[in-house]
């Protein structure tokens, strides 16, 4: 399901600051090859934020960590991820190695992976692994340090209580802080985040939200957000990427892919998630179940759980087509979707 974005007026003059094509991860298996992401390509534009949302099990941790080459084995990343850098530098980031891959993945592309709460050394101080991390880099302590209290002053926290402290004397939503200060300490032009909020409470997460958002302009930051959780990312992104089986089924500016989803599974994965303007009686669960990464079905990923599915859908694989500049969707009907899968609420999904 492969094929190049299509640039829209709004990008074409900005950096293409991550270009994936044809990235597939795999593991193999005693009873096969499980292929966790299949063939798939994605332009990311410099200051950004592109939300990444799928169910449990679609590969959105896969794409997360082939970003960074950080798949660990036995999965393989293949195809290519170029990196380009301010001076418009160029590189092949599944080609890294060592101490290159190293510094590019806290210098030029930085992640706070999923189940970030528990990533700091309890025996350590926060301030330690400031240190730690910029010693690591060869970067100046000095100025690194006071980088460090800026950014947790930026995200409301005090710097000196934060980096004397130990891990378990802060709470969930601090650790969180914290540790997106620290992938912030080298000013990387990435921050990679996999589900980052998952494990906070609702008003923590709205602000852990809001301050990502004010972190991005005040730093020039380009964003990729993962999450299953499809109203909270929308209230951060400035463009929607749902994945489904491993590919990428539709891609678009978050307004229209909430408000006009082309794709039946968006549209009934907006119709299945809970928000205060739709009523409960409204809301129906997507039917079925995902399918086993080793036995992928012909055709479409996605028909055996499809009402537009015919037999087209069952032979044939949809490639991404336009809806609309910038929009596209990998459906041979998505221009009935709309009327076969009526969203609950056009207004609920637009707000939330």
């Amino acid at each position: 399901m492969s094929t190049h974005a299509t640039e829209s007026r709004e990008t074409a003059d900005r950096r293409k600051i991550i270009s994936a094509r044809d990235l597939s991860v795999t593991f193999d298996m005693d009873r096969g090859t499980s292929k966790v992401l299949n063939s798939v390509d994605m332009d990311i534009y410099d200051g950004e934020i592109v939300g990444i949302v799928g169910e449990s099990g679609s590969g959105k941790s896969m794409f997360a960590d082939a970003l960074l080459n950080a798949v660990v084995e036995p999965g393989v990343a293949t195809g290519e991820i170029t990196y380009t850098n301010r001076e418009g530098e160029s590189v092949d980031v599944l080609e890294l190695e060592g101490e290159d891959l190293r510094a590019c993945r806290w210098e030029d592309i930085s992640m706070v992976f999923q189940g970030a709460l528990s990533a700091f050394n309890p025996t350590k101080t926060i301030g330690a692994h400031f240190k730690e991390t910029l010693s690591a880099h060869g970067a100046d302590k000095t100025e690194g340090m006071s980088h460090a209290r800026q950014l947790l002053g930026d995200l409301y926290l005090d710097p000196e209580r934060v980096l004397s402290s130990y891990p378990h004397e802060l709470s969930g939503g601090m650790k969180q802080r914290a540790l997106i200060a620290l992938s912030l300490v080298l000013d990387p032009d990435i921050l990679v985040m996999d589900e980052p909020t998952a494990a906070l409470d609702l008003l923590m997460q709205r602000s852990i939200i809001k301050l990502l958002r004010e972190i991005r302009d005040k730093y020039d930051l380009t964003m990729v957000f993962i999450t299953h959780d499809l109203p909270l990312v929308a209230r951060l992104a400035d463009r929607l990427a749902v994945l489904y089986a491993f590919e990428f089924v539709e891609k678009g500016p978050t307004k229209e892919v909430l408000t006009n989803s082309a794709h039946p599974y968006t549209r009934e994965l907006l119709n299945a998630t809970p928000n205060i303007s739709t009523p409960v009686e409204e809301m129906r669960p997507v039917e079925g179940s995902a399918p086993d990464p080793v036995n992928t079905p012909d055709g479409c990923s996605y028909h055996p759980r499809c009402p537009l599915a015919d037999g087209q859908c069952r032979r044939d694989e949809p490639p991404l087509e336009s809806v609309s500049e910038n929009h596209e969707t990998a459906c041979f009907h998505w221009e009935q979707a709309s009327e076969e899968i009526p969203l609950a609420t056009q207004e609920g999904a637009a707000d939330e």
